[in-house]
C-alpha cells in the first residue's frame, strides 16, 4: 500500500481590531482579540493530535500568536514570505472607502498603490508552495486571509486572480491536498469555522 498523500493545513490567524472592523490589514502588527486569543485556542483543539512534519508561520503577531495559543509555537519557523499583502496606501482603508475613489478596484487583478503587485504576492506564494512540496509530509501554514487566498490559488496552478473567489475567516482552517497523485492538486477543505465558538 502507498503511504498517504502529504496534505497543507492553512491555518488563518484570530480575530483583531481591525479583521473585525473591516481594515485592510497587511503589515500593521496588530494584536489579536480576546475572542481572537479564544478562537485560536479552539483552532489548536480542533489540529490536536494531527500530526506535522512542518509547521510554518508569518512573523506577524497575530499569526505568530495563533501559532502559538494552538500549541505549535515550539516547533513552528518563521518564514517571511508568510505576511501578509502589502496594501500600501491602503493600509486601514476599508473596501468600501477604496471603492468611492476606485469602483473598479480589485485587489487581486490591481494590487494597492504603494504596496505589493499581484505579481510580487504571487511570487512569494509560488516560493511557499514550492517549499511545501518538498516536505514529505504534512505541513501547517499560519498566515493572514488574503496571502492564503493566493496561495490556494497557486496551489491550483490557476491564475492567482481566482484568489477573490476563495472567502476566509478568521480562525478558519483549510487543507491543500492531492486528489489521485502529487500531479492533481486540489483543494480539501476550506474556510471551516465549525470549532470556533459564537
Amino acid at each position: 500500500m502507498s503511504a498517504a498523500l502529504p496534505i497543507v493545513s492553512l491555518a488563518r490567524h484570530g480575530e483583531t481590531a481591525w479583521s473585525l472592523s473591516g481594515q485592510h490589514t497587511g503589515l500593521t502588527d496588530l494584536p489579536l482579540t480576546e475572542r481572537g486569543e479564544r478562537n485560536a485556542l479552539q483552532l489548536g483543539n480542533r489540529v490536536k493530535g494531527r500530526a506535522y512534519l512542518k509547521v510554518f508561520t508569518s512573523p506577524l503577531q497575530r499569526a505568530a500568536r495563533t501559532c502559538d495559543l494552538a500549541g505549535f509555537g515550539a516547533i513552528a519557523e518563521v518564514d517571511r514570505d508568510l505576511v501578509e499583502w502589502d496594501y500600501g496606501q491602503y493600509e486601514g482603508i476599508r473596501t468600501a472607502e477604496i471603492l468611492a475613489v476606485r469602483p473598479d478596484w480589485q485587489l487581486f487583478r490591481d494590487g494597492c498603490p504603494g504596496g505589493e503587485s499581484p505579481s510580487e504576492i504571487g511570487a512569494r506564494a509560488d516560493r511557499v508552495v514550492s517549499r511545501v512540496r518538498a516536505v514529505q509530509g504534512n505541513v501547517l501554514l499560519f498566515s493572514s486571509g488574503h496571502f492564503l487566498r493566493v496561495l490556494a490559488a497557486r496551489w491550483l496552478g490557476v491564475e492567482l486572480t481566482a484568489g477573490r473567489l476563495f472567502l476566509l475567516s478568521t480562525a478558519s482552517l483549510g487543507e491543500l491536498g492531492y486528489e489521485h497523485d502529487v500531479s492533481e492538486p486540489v483543494i480539501r477543505l476550506w474556510n471551516d469555522t465549525c470549532h470556533v465558538g459564537p
